[in-house]
């Protein structure tokens, strides 16, 4: 006897037996049997993350670290005239981080906007300390780094649920 195919209840995407994960939308299969949700479950439901990935964590550290040290670090090497300091240097870097959430959050199956999230925590540590340990001329106290840091870190977040919501496309219209 052939199996059926599973219908995802998130996307109702027809996925090939013995899927665990839909094709289309990334979502887990709850399982052989569609689950009956009404219209309004769908609608909230499609922009909630269902689980934690390590490896589009581990994707997102490297984007954001690549992204942060060839702007940060490697751009005023090769253009003297660039000096990413103080305040420059950590507007730079929100920049930066909001570009890398969002292109994770495109690039990710399914719904991963935490991952690009902890991925800017982790990356902002060094990066915090790099541009306040070599910085010539003190223009900013510590606190205001690390505020910085938490901003750019929060631009992370927005930038990786935009990606997201760019990849999915538009919300379905609802017909009333």
């Amino acid at each position: 006897m052939a199996q059926k195919q599973i219908v995802c209840s998130s996307c109702s995407y027809k996925n090939p037996p013995g899927s665990k994960r839909c094709v289309s939308c990334g979502s887990k299969l709850d399982g052989v049997g569609p689950v009956e949700r009404s219209k309004q479950e769908q609608l909230a439901r499609r922009y909630q993350q269902e689980s934690f990935s390590v490896l589009w964590l581990v994707i997102g550290i490297v984007v954001q670290a690549v992204l942060t040290g060839a702007i940060i670090m490697g751009l005023p090497q090769v253009v003297s005239a660039l000096d990413f300091e103080g305040s420059h240097g950590m507007m730079t870097s929100i920049g930066i981080w909001f570009v890398g959430g969002m292109l994770v959050g495109m690039i990710s199956p399914g719904r991963t906007f935490l991952e690009p999230f902890i991925a800017s925590f982790i990356v902002a540590i060094p990066t915090v300390y790099f541009l306040y340990k070599t910085e010539t001329v003190f223009t900013l106290p510590p606190f205001l780094y690390v505020v910085m840091g938490g901003i750019g870190i929060l631009f992370s977040l927005i930038g990786s649920y935009l990606g997201e919501r760019i990849q999915m496309g538009p919300p379905p219209k609802t017909a009333e």
